[in-house]
């Protein structure tokens, strides 16, 4: 479908990929992957044919359609946004107008038994059956089913595209690229503006489309869901593996082990056989072995290791100050945006120490309501109250217009900064990736990445015992999210999250606020625990889900009313343990079922002979394993729980 052979773009002595081939074929599911800057939709744009190789060569079949979605939009802002989906269907919309073209020419004619008019109704029927496969007769019903999918509400299609935001434009062009149905999907990070409802519709979509899909994401979970293979650029080169992403990761981590033994090995050997050559060298009645064995060791290719980019943001939260046990209380919140209600009386409580994400679809008021607490947006009615010595730190969506685009990265930095804590500002720096001369970049030049970057490196000048982090990782990649959620799971500070990447929040949070058409609703878990409440089939093992009201948080000292309703609380705590218990055991008895179904196959020497199957087998062995090991060890603190009195 698509090849590319001996690809190489440089910009003067700075390298992106060099001699980099591999091809394209109908069906693929390819993960673009790799650091910020390695060059991703540069190659995505090579594909496309928008950018232009230093050298090398692409070539495509004849005829094929591709569709390729960049961060930079070229949309036509007067069009609606049905008419910005119509777009696809421009074929359509000519053949319609033939098939007019020939039942006018029709109705002029009476010649009804000759060829010609015939002819002219073959000429109808072929537009026809031409006009159905090409979607005309759904064509209006696929509009409202995919730009609804992607969140857009139906009274909302014939809205001009100005009235959409950024982020909802995006989507617009997103819609229109999936309803041209080209044989070939380029998509440069398709999920940073979608809310979980619609990157989940998404995914459905994308795993039964009959084209290819190249796609560039940091959404471990996204990739796992929908790519069969992975490709990753990184120092120059390309890695290309049929796997999806955390399958390619096990797989590149054993090979990169395999690759460091060997290469020690060798090294080894060479050493000994150096010392054997350098002792009987200059023996007569060994010389002539010496100099066999030499010319061996000058023949011996040297074994490889593959590149890294190993380069990677360090850092830790401060221990956050202690703050009373309310660090928030909302009551009877309200927003509007002139006649648009987002929030419609909402209450909110959170604790010392929580860690709750808030979860829902575009415009619900997860934004807003984070704005909100964090003070730098006023509610249209309630009240917001910070409990004692709360301290807030805020992370927005748009950092470059909070750090001011004409500062230099310094500057944001040393403004920020209390007294005590600008002597350590370069360092902090460079824990950030922000080294040398990159201190003195104007923030308005800095990429998307690297001002979230930049932005995270701010929260660290001061503790903070509530942190509210709006979409942190959007223009993250996949090492610098790990280390972020790595800090957050070891921060002991309240925190509110506003995300919609699921790997990220996975087991990141306590609770999920769900938001829905202004109101919300509390569910105890992570992530995976609420998913599995609306259906998705990727989380079928995450515990059983419990919906939970909103709730303030209990005074100190506590009325005999309260006391009682701890005890209720308690009871119902223990007969929640006890269904836990038993759909622990009945996981246990699937889990130790495929541990005893695979051990027989690990032990057949042709499992050995296909690596990809040999590692797919071994790392399912682990994990049900590891499974088994965690739901014993759950089993065992319910069994102390389920044992204990509830009585006080």
């Amino acid at each position: 479908m698509i090849t590319l052979t001996n690809i190489t773009v440089d910009f003067g002595k700075r390298i992106l990929f060099k001699n980099v081939s591999f091809l394209v074929q109908s069906g693929d599911r390819i993960g673009l992957v790799g650091r910020n800057g390695a060059g991703k939709s540069t190659m995505l744009g090579i594909m496309a044919g928008e950018t232009i190789a230093t050298s090398g060569e692409v070539s495509k079949q004849n005829s094929i359609r591709l569709g390729l979605l960049s961060q930079d939009l070229t949309l036509d802002l007067t069009k609606t946004l049905r008419e910005t989906a119509m777009q696809a269907f421009e074929e359509v919309l000519l053949l319609h107008a033939e098939i007019d073209s020939i039942m006018h020419l029709l109705e002029t004619r009476t010649d009804y038994e000759t060829d010609a008019y015939m002819d002219i109704v073959q000429r109808l029927t072929d537009a026809n059956d031409m006009y159905a496969r090409r979607g005309g007769l759904t064509m209006h019903a696929d509009i409202e089913r995919v730009l609804t999918g992607l969140g857009f509400e139906a009274k909302e299609l014939d809205n001009d595209l100005t009235a959409f935001s950024g982020g909802w434009q995006m989507r617009a062009e997103l819609g229109r690229l999936l309803l041209l149905h080209p044989d070939c999907l380029l998509l440069d990070e398709p999920t940073n503006h979608l809310d979980i409802d619609s990157v989940r519709w998404l995914e459905d979509f994308l795993s039964v489309y009959d084209g290819a899909v190249v796609l560039i994401s940091h959404d471990r979970t996204f990739l796992d869901n929908i790519t069969n293979r992975t490709i990753e650029i990184t120092k120059t080169k390309v890695y290309d593996i049929p796997a999806s992403y955390s399958d390619y990761e096990e797989i590149r981590a054993e090979r990169l082990e395999q690759q460091k033994s060997l290469a020690e090995r060798q090294t080894k050997e060479r050493d000994r056989v150096q010392k054997w050559v350098d002792r009987f060298k200059y023996k007569a009645s060994m010389a002539s072995r010496a100099q066999s064995r030499m010319k061996a060791l000058q023949r011996m290719e040297a074994i490889e290791i593959d590149d890294q980019d190993s380069s990677s943001i360090h850092f830790s939260f401060p221990p956050a100050p202690r703050s009373g046990r309310s660090v928030v209380d909302c009551l009877g919140i309200k927003k509007s945006y002139g006649d648009k209600n987002v929030l419609r009386g909402v209450d909110f409580t959170l604790e010392r120490g929580e860690k709750i994400a808030f979860i829902g679809k575009n415009g619900e008021g997860k934004t807003t309501l984070a704005k909100i607490i964090a003070g730098v947006e006023p509610p249209t009615g309630g009240t917001v109250t910070l409990g004692h010595a709360v301290a807030v730190g805020y992370y927005a969506q748009q950092q470059a217009d909070m750090m001011g685009g004409h500062h230099t990265v310094y500057e944001v930095m040393e403004a920020a900064a209390p007294p005590p804590m600008r002597t350590r500002i370069r360092s902090l720096l460079g824990a950030f990736l922000f080294r040398g001369d990159d201190v003195n970049k104007k923030v308005g030049v800095l990429s998307g990445g690297e001002k979230s970057r930049l932005a995270l490196a701010r929260l660290l000048l001061q503790p903070y015992n509530l942190l509210i982090l709006d979409e942190p990782t959007n223009h993250l990649d996949m090492l610098s999210k790990e280390v972020l959620k790595e800090a957050l799971m070891s921060y002991d500070g309240a925190m509110i999250i506003v995300s919609h990447d699921r790997d990220f929040l996975d087991g990141l949070t306590e609770k999920i606020i769900a938001f829905r058409v202004g109101t919300l609703r509390e569910y105890e878990g992570d992530v995976d625990t609420y998913l599995k409440l609306l259906g998705d089939p990727h989380v079928a093992d995450a515990p059983t889900p419990h919906e939970i009201p909103l709730h303030h948080a209990v005074a100190p000292d506590k009325t005999p009313a309260q006391l009682r309703e701890e005890q209720k609380a308690r009871e119902r705590d223990k007969r929640k343990a006890e269904r836990r218990l038993l759909e622990i055991e009945n996981q246990i008895a699937i889990q130790e079922k495929a541990i005893a179904d695979t051990e027989p196959k690990l032990a057949d020497p042709e499992l050995y002979k296909d690596p990809v199957k040999q590692h797919k087998t071994i790392t399912a062995y682990d994990t049900a394993k590891r499974v088994l090991a965690s739901l014993m060890e759950e089993w065992s603190t319910l069994m102390e729980t389920v044992s204990q009195p509830t009585e006080d």
